[in-house]
């Protein structure tokens, strides 16, 4: 293939990314925003294939197979519950690609420079591998984090702000270095860079809370947009330059959105995010907040016999339990009786954006039912029954009630407006992000303990 039909490709390639991006952001058009990407990502491959400068078939067919397998192998196997890990793991693996062809790019004997082309090319490979570095360690903790491996609780160095600027100091000073050292001297300051790189994006994420994961999330994924556009610059290949701007400035754009969502500063979730405080069953002034009030699935049936407005709340439990296609029954079971029922989605419900959009959509919940939290909010006064299931944190009323809650100022959804609340959870236990919640012991608020799941097939049988 020569020069000009690989072009042609790219671009038709980076035009199907384009259509990915903007049909992914409804969920009407989410498949065909899929199939874009699909299509894109097959071009793009080929092209790469059939370029002329391939020059070992049979080691490039083996090692797609191998990594082909192994993706299919994990698509296959991966439970929705486990997207956020996934999602954050594949992340290392583009950081960790940035990495490596920034050195094989730096001690390429073919690659020859002069002046400011040099120069170019060094800022180049020193920031890919910067870049890199700190979304490959970055997301393996995300991952850990995740999966319950690592604590969702903020690692608080002493002196950790001051142990930050320290390290951004001597990155700049070592690209200095760098850019007037020679091929010994410079592969000593990439190492170091490297180290100091991977030990940044490690702090960078320890030091973020679990209520936060969410935009830790959307960040990476930021984070692998630019490590892929500067690997795109070191490999002089457009598309990945595109791909890379895309993914990145969509994530960084996706971010600030989750930041404003929780009424948050990206700065202040980088250096350290919600879940450092001690969770404490009383309140700020150390009285007793009550006694929760547990409820049946026989009584839960009978109040929604009785409603004709009903709100549900998924959270990340109802994903842990595989409960939304019970809830998705429900739903329908509800409707048929002549109830108005609808769903309220916080943004950051979940382990990841848009994770609770999935689970619905997944379980054939239609798409006019699934309401933000900015369009459901003032309903929830008129709303007779809302059921909580397995979320926390976004209906904590701390939120807004109590200025020294580490989730302080965050919106929430207000669901202590309805005239009664349930909450399904196994247990009394704190959310992701540490911090009780107060909606718990309210008078309006009805426990239904027991896995997420079992409870609503049991609220199912009891309707009848």
């Amino acid at each position: 293939m020569n020069t000009g039909m690989i072009t042609a490709a790219y671009i038709v390639a980076a035009i199907l990314f384009i259509l990915s991006l903007s049909g992914l952001s409804h969920q009407e058009s989410a498949r065909r925003g899929n199939w874009f990407g699909i299509a894109g990502m097959v071009i793009a491959i080929v092209a790469t294939v059939l370029n002329g400068s391939v020059d070992n078939y049979a080691l490039l067919i083996v090692m797609m197979l191998i990594g082909g397998g192994i993706g299919a192998y994990l698509a296959a196997r991966v439970q929705m519950t486990q997207m956020p890990e996934l999602v954050a793991i594949l992340h290392s693996f583009v950081g960790l690609a940035a990495v490596l062809v920034g050195f094989a790019s730096y001690f390429d004997p073919t690659v020859h420079f002069e002046g400011v082309e040099k120069t170019i090319h060094n800022v180049e490979i020193y920031l890919g591998i910067l870049i890199g570095a700190v979304t490959f360690t970055g997301s393996v903790v995300a991952f850990g984090k995740l999966n319950g491996k690592i604590g969702s609780r903020p690692l608080m160095l002493p002196f950790r702000h001051l142990l930050n600027l320290g390290i951004v100091v001597l990155w700049i000073l070592l690209l200095f270095a760098f850019l007037g050292s020679g091929v010994t001297f410079g592969s000593l300051v990439l190492v170091v860079m490297t180290f100091l790189a991977l030990a940044f994006g490690v702090h960078m994420v320890m030091a973020i809370g679990g209520a936060d994961m969410p935009v830790v999330i959307s960040m990476l994924n930021s984070y692998s947009g630019w490590a892929a556009a500067a690997t795109g610059f070191m490999l002089s290949n457009d598309l990945l330059i595109i791909t890379g701007a895309l993914v990145g400035s969509s994530g960084a754009i996706l971010s600030y959105i989750m930041c404003r969502a929780m009424n948050r500063n990206f700065f202040s979730v980088i250096m350290g995010g919600f879940g450092g405080g001690a969770s404490s069953t009383s309140d700020e002034d150390g009285e007793e907040q009550g006694e929760a009030i547990a409820v049946s699935a026989d009584e839960v049936a009978q109040l929604l016999t009785d409603a004709s407005e009903v709100v549900i709340v998924p959270g990340y439990g109802m994903a842990v339990a595989h409960a939304q296609h019970p809830v998705s029954e429900l739903t329908k079971q509800l409707k048929s009786k002549g109830v108005n029922v609808r769903f309220a989605i916080h943004p950051v419900a979940g382990r990841m954006p848009g994770h609770m959009n999935v689970l619905l959509a997944e379980a054939n919940v239609p798409y006019d039912l699934v309401l933000e939290m900015d369009e459901i909010n003032e309903d929830l006064p008129s709303t007779d029954v809302v059921i909580v299931i397995g979320a926390n944190d976004i209906v904590n009323p701390s939120a807004l009630d109590n200025p020294n809650s580490p989730i302080a100022g965050m919106p929430v959804l207000e669901v202590w407006n309805a005239k009664t609340v349930i909450v399904s959870k196994r247990s009394m236990a704190t959310g992701y992000a540490g911090v009780e919640n107060p909606l718990f012991f309210k008078d309006n608020t009805r426990m239904l303990f027991g896995d997420a799941k079992d409870s609503v097939e049991a609220i199912r049988q009891a309707l009848g």
